[in-house]
């Protein structure tokens, strides 16, 4: 009895913190033109990293974006993971994305 007690008293611990940040994580409001965007707001979607957005500022300056579907044609870019971020993309106009942070989950101080 005493090693299941131990044992759920770790799982606590360990996943408290992470329950906490969940609760903190950020999200992203705006779109982000991907003919315009750059390296560091490519970054702010999801699954992007510096190696993904540098590979959609590749494929961009061979050719243009004339549809956000065309995302798929990018190595890394499947269907899924372009369904993660289509509601922030675009090919026209400013791109407005950011990252605003949700607040504290209630009885958890920041």
């Amino acid at each position: 009895m005493n090693r299941i007690t131990a044992e759920l008293l770790l799982l606590t611990l360990l996943l408290c913190p992470a329950a906490e940040a969940a609760g903190r994580s950020a999200a992203l409001s705006g779109v982000l033109n991907l003919n315009g965007a750059t390296a560091e707001q490519l970054d702010l979607l999801p699954g992007v990293g510096p190696k993904a957005a540098s590979r959609i500022i590749a494929h961009r300056q061979k050719r243009a974006f004339e549809r956000i579907e065309e995302l798929v044609q990018v190595r890394g870019f499947g269907k899924r993971r372009f369904e993660k971020m289509r509601s922030h993309l675009s090919v026209r106009g400013a791109t407005t994305l950011k990252r605003s942070q949700k607040p504290a989950l209630a009885g958890n101080p920041p």
